[in-house]
């Protein structure tokens, strides 16, 4: 009995360091998925960027197409 009176303080060291990396480990399990959230929502930010810059772009050529045919009318 009083070895484990002893031991006591030791053991519940151990103890509070597993229940620590237990925590640890969810915690970087939790990074990680919020990562990899990120990246996705980086992607998807990224290609909606690009589908604007496209449809700006469109529209600026229709733009630049009328008003060189209403300057090739106006010039006749």
């Amino acid at each position: 009995m009083e070895s484990v009176l002893q031991f006591w303080p030791v053991a519940m060291g151990f103890v509070a360091l597993i229940v620590w990396l237990i925590r640890l480990e969810a915690r970087a399990m939790d990074n990680t998925k919020e990562i990899r959230r990120l990246w996705n929502q980086r992607r998807e930010d990224l290609e909606a960027s690009k589908q604007a810059r496209d449809d700006t772009n469109r529209m600026l050529a229709e733009i630049r197409d009328d008003i060189k045919s209403l300057i090739s009318k106006v010039g006749k």
